[in-house]
């Protein structure tokens, strides 16, 4: 098996069971579930993973890379002023919730963190590591967003930015009762808060 088909079957299963994870949990998800929803046989998951946990220590990292890269060139884009890339970005992932038929939650680092946060360290450490690198990049646009005078001189961007990244992580666990309600509210208090 050549390099490039290993990493694509291994993405495969990282990306399939990081859906039946965000699910059912992480108590509710056996590797049978995992194999099984990549449609691969249950070896190959011990071909790639030492353990469940492993997995969900990788798949943290595959699900989070690229959403961070996403949200670092959305609050970069130089077509818009920092205050307006922030409110783009969360203005943008409302609109995708509104259009849902059925509003489902699907927030993987949240359903790790509230299960295995505090029974696993090494997932607890991976959570909180994604979570500052979230906070670190909204911090340094926020702090743009201060030096053009679309924030108070005297705001902590630092304090600012953990607040809007726990704010939005709330919001989101509200999605597994149905409810888009906090989200809206978390974006309007978000233009608020976001003022001069």
């Amino acid at each position: 098996m050549n390099t490039s088909t290993r990493l694509d079957k291994r993405d495969l299963i990282l990306a399939k069971g990081a859906e039946v994870m965000t699910r059912r949990g992480y108590h509710g998800t056996g590797v049978q579930e995992i194999v099984q929803a990549a449609g691969i046989p249950k070896g190959s998951f011990y071909h790639y993973f030492a353990s469940k946990e492993d997995f969900a220590l990788q798949a943290l990292e595959h699900v989070y890379t690229p959403r961070l890269a996403r949200y670092e060139q959305a609050l970069g884009d130089p077509r818009l002023s920092p205050r307006a890339r922030i409110l783009a970005y969360y203005g943008e992932l409302l609109a995708h919730f509104e259009q849902q038929e059925k509003l489902e939650y699907h927030c993987f680092i949240g359903s790790l963190s509230f299960e295995m946060a505090e029974l696993l360290p090494a997932i607890g450490a991976q959570v909180d590591a994604v979570f500052q690198r979230s906070a670190a990049l909204l911090q340094a646009c926020l702090e743009q967003a201060q030096a053009v005078g679309e924030l108070a001189v005297d705001e902590d961007c630092a304090n600012l930015a953990i607040f809007i990244t726990n704010a939005w992580q709330g919001a989101l666990t509200r999605l597994k009762v149905g409810n888009p309600a906090p989200i809206k509210a978390f974006v309007v208090r978000l233009e608020h808060l976001l003022q001069a």
